[in-house]
């Protein structure tokens, strides 16, 4: 009886609607990686180059840093998020359009922040070294960054509470 309501609705156990599914938990936790990395990269280079001149400040200015993981963990969240949501029976099309928007939700704005953090991270970690004043504003810059993954995780767990109602 199940299967003949699935057959009735369209994009109910579509087979190809797992692959959409798949991709967004893929996009989620690749670009959130990849925006971590660059932001520690970029930071890192920063925080190296004014260590050499002022190694008393590294610790105060790994905050960048610290910053830049909590991207990959934001891609993490949906990713698990989105696996719970997978099943093999009642899985159709809106579901899995619906899960790879949440997936480039979170990932894309975790890169486009982690960009954001590395380069700031980079450039005020140095200034810091100069001018002691800056640390506060490199931080406001660094947590306005950071809201922008923010954003995007949110928009990815709203979207990942969608369902097409196949059964």
């Amino acid at each position: 009886m199940i299967g003949l309501l699935l057959a009735v609705i369209p994009g109910c156990d579509d087979p190809n609607a797992p692959f959409f599914g798949f991709m967004g938990i893929t996009a989620a936790i690749v670009f959130s990686n990849l925006g971590a990395a660059y932001g520690t990269a970029k930071s890192g280079v920063g925080i190296a180059s004014m260590g050499v001149m002022h190694p008393d400040l590294i610790i105060k200015n790994m905050i960048p840093v610290v910053m830049a993981g909590v991207l990959g963990i934001y891609g993490l969240i949906v990713a698990v998020i989105l696996n719970g949501r997978m099943q093999a029976t009642g899985y159709g099309l809106f579901d899995g359009y619906a899960h790879l928007a949440a997936g480039l939700s979170c990932g894309l704005s975790g890169l486009g922040a982690g960009m954001a953090i590395g380069i700031v991270g980079d450039s005020g970690t140095r200034a810091n070294a100069q001018e002691k004043g800056l640390f506060v504003g490199m931080i406001l810059i660094l947590i306005f960054a950071e809201a922008l993954a923010l954003y995007g995780l949110i928009v990815a767990i709203v979207l990942s509470q969608k369902s097409s109602g196949c059964m």
